[in-house]
């Protein structure tokens, strides 16, 4: 299946504008499972990530509580995931949003990173297209050798 890939940093300013109504002290928070289905993710994910520190739930007894601010760093978590950036690189990102700069930091710092990462994505591409073309051109001479002894045993017959 293909699907399109999406700016982490585009869809991040995106759902924060689309959030924008919303008061900064909005006390909305959201499930575990919650979050799981909106994401489609497992229950586990939640919690590896969480012990990655990508999110940072607040507790009520055994019970997570989810707020927007971890609902966007999982969004831009799995979407970092989905081009290909680890896990402590995708944080590394994240976590430069704390630094309170105007965000100039996060976006120099995720630019180079996304360069860096379309460059391997072109070369695993073309690496791929040369497989497939290799790959291809071997199906295509096994078939002729398919049918030539496909043919010699006809005529034996």
């Amino acid at each position: 299946m293909t699907t399109r890939l999406k700016n982490p940093l585009l869809e991040r300013e995106k759902f924060i504008n689309e959030k924008s109504t919303i008061d900064a002290d909005d006390p909305r928070t959201f499930s575990i499972g919650e979050l799981s289905r909106e994401f489609g993710v497992t229950l586990r994910t939640l919690r590896f990530y969480e012990d990655k520190g990508i999110v940072s739930p607040q507790r009520a007894g055994t019970t997570r509580i989810y707020d927007r601010r971890d609902r966007a760093r999982l969004r831009l978590a799995l979407q970092g995931k989905r081009v290909g950036f680890s896990l402590v690189e995708i944080k590394e990102m994240i976590d430069l949003y704390d630094l309170r700069d105007g965000q100039i930091t996060q976006y120099r710092v995720a630019q180079e990173r996304f360069s860096a990462q379309i460059e391997k994505l072109e070369k695993q591409k073309a690496d791929i297209e040369e497989a497939l073309s290799d790959l291809r051109a071997a199906s295509a001479e096994l078939d002729e050798m398919l049918l030539r002894d496909q043919q010699q045993t006809a005529k034996a017959s």
